[in-house]
């Protein structure tokens, strides 16, 4: 069983590596030292859900609706598409909040909120988890499907909390107004060119 769990953190780690909305929006807690652990902590919880229903029978209703998929596509294009004009703005305004504790209130739940629409309007988290991890741990006997599931889960746990940890011990390199221009435009920009790819995906242009 242990070839089993090592194959689904190996699987779950490939497909979580890649940087994505996810990703960035722990990075960026992670160097602002701004709630980085319970932002790891959201992003791992919810990945413990989707990876459990994908690999114990979630696939089918996401590869059985292609309208439930549509509608999951458009909202995570409109909100990658508000979330990276956010950035972008952040990085060519005149002024940057490098997180006061004032600030640091006000936006508890505005990161929870950013966090969950991260994961839950990004239709690749379900393509990942529901098509790739469920289609084939679906395939697994019960008990080998629980390892499977296991270790995908795993590898979430390691790296969110990795990279929260280490982009705040970076932060006092990472954490000043040129830096946190630069990572906002990349973010910007990165999530915007994740939106139109999934547009294009939408529309049958790739």
């Amino acid at each position: 069983m242990f070839s089993i769990f090592f194959q689904g953190m190996a699987l779950g780690a490939a497909l979580i590596l890649p940087l994505g909305p996810q990703n960035a929006l722990v990075l960026n807690q992670g160097v602002r030292r701004q709630y980085h652990l319970m932002t790891a902590g959201l992003c791992t919880l919810s990945d413990i859900v989707l990876i459990c229903a994908g690999v114990f029978g979630g696939s089918a209703l996401l590869t059985q609706s292609p309208l439930l998929l549509n509608l999951v596509t458009w909202g995570g294009v409109l909100f990658l598409l508000w979330y990276g004009w956010g950035a972008l703005r952040t990085a060519f305004s005149g002024n940057i909040d490098l997180s006061s504790s004032a600030a640091m209130k006000q936006g508890r739940w505005r990161i929870v909120a950013t966090m969950m629409a991260v994961t839950w309007l990004n239709p690749h988290v379900y393509i990942d988890t529901f098509v790739v991890l469920g289609s084939l741990g679906g395939q697994l006997p019960a008990e080998a499907r629980s390892w499977f599931a296991l270790g995908s889960v795993t590898a979430s746990i390691l790296w969110f909390f990795g990279l929260a940890s280490l982009a705040a011990w970076l932060s006092p390199v990472l954490n000043t107004a040129k830096a946190q221009r630069i990572i906002n435009a990349l973010v910007g920009v990165m999530m915007w060119g994740i939106a139109l790819k999934l547009a294009l995906q939408a529309t049958g242009f790739q």
